[in-house]
């Protein structure tokens, strides 16, 4: 299911915890930050972000994972 966001939207909004932008992740259905040191995923539920870092998933760890192989 991929993410159904205004283009528009999209370009304005921010990540709550740095500010950064995001970045589209249409498989998880998610906007992830593109600051590599918050890097948190907001989930995209029904169309709408939810951007509450408690909401948030951390992705630093997947990351940090997939370079050590």
């Amino acid at each position: 299911m991929a993410v159904n966001l205004d283009p528009d939207l999209l370009s304005i909004l921010v990540c709550p915890k740095c500010r950064s932008e995001f970045r589209v992740d249409d498989e998880a259905n998610e906007l992830v930050c593109t600051n590599t040191a918050c890097a948190l995923a907001y989930p995209v539920r029904d169309d709408i972000p939810v951007l509450l870092i408690d909401e948030a998933r951390d992705t630093r760890a997947e990351q940090s994972e997939t370079t050590d192989n």
